[in-house]
C-alpha cells in the first residue's frame, strides 16, 4: 500500500483481523504504508526477538505495558510502560522480555520496507534456520548468538 488509509485499529485487534503468531508472540499489524509499518507485539516472560539490524529502517518501540530489556548498539537498557525506544537504521539492536509479566508494545519502521511481508512469510514458522533465511530476504539481517549476551 502506497498511501496511508484513515481510520482506527481498534485496541486488541490487526488490521483487516490480522494477527500473527512469530515464535509464540503475538503481533497485530496496526497501520501501513509505503513511509512506515506500525504493529503491537505482546511479549510473555522470557520471550525475545534477538539481535538484529535494519539497513535501511529506523524503528521505535513504545512500550505500553510491563517491561523490555533492550540491547542498543552493545548496551543493555531497560524500556518502561511510557517509554519509547528510538533505533536507528543500521544500529544493531534486540528486545527481550526478562521480567515475570507480560508485556505489550507498540513498534513502527520507517519506511516500511518489507517487514510486513517478513511478518507474513513468518507467521506460525518454527524452524530457526528458516526464520532466518526469510528475514534475510526481507532486508533484516540477524548477528551471531553471542550478540544478545
Amino acid at each position: 500500500m502506497k498511501y496511508l488509509q484513515g481510520g482506527i485499529t481498534r485496541n486488541g485487534e490487526g488490521i483487516e483481523g490480522t494477527e500473527w503468531n512469530i515464535l509464540g508472540q503475538r503481533y497485530f499489524p496496526k497501520a501501513t504504508c509505503a513511509s512506515t509499518f506500525a504493529f503491537e507485539t505482546n511479549s510473555e516472560p522470557g520471550q525475545f526477538v534477538p539481535v538484529h539490524i535494519h539497513p535501511h529502517q529506523d524503528e521505535f518501540i513504545l512500550v505500553q505495558e510491563g517491561q523490555l530489556e533492550v540491547k542498543l548498539d552493545g548496551e543493555w537498557q531497560t524500556a518502561r510502560a511510557g517509554d519509547l525506544v528510538r533505533m536507528p537504521r543500521g544500529v544493531p539492536h534486540g528486545y527481550f522480555n526478562k521480567s515475570d509479566a507480560p508485556a505489550r508494545a507498540l513498534f513502527w519502521a520507517s519506511p516500511a520496507g518489507r517487514l510486513r511481508e517478513l511478518f507474513e512469510a513468518l507467521h506460525e514458522m518454527t524452524d530457526i534456520p528458516s526464520i532466518v533465511a526469510a528475514s534475510a530476504e526481507h532486508d533484516v539481517k540477524f548477528l551471531p548468538p553471542e550478540a544478545n549476551e
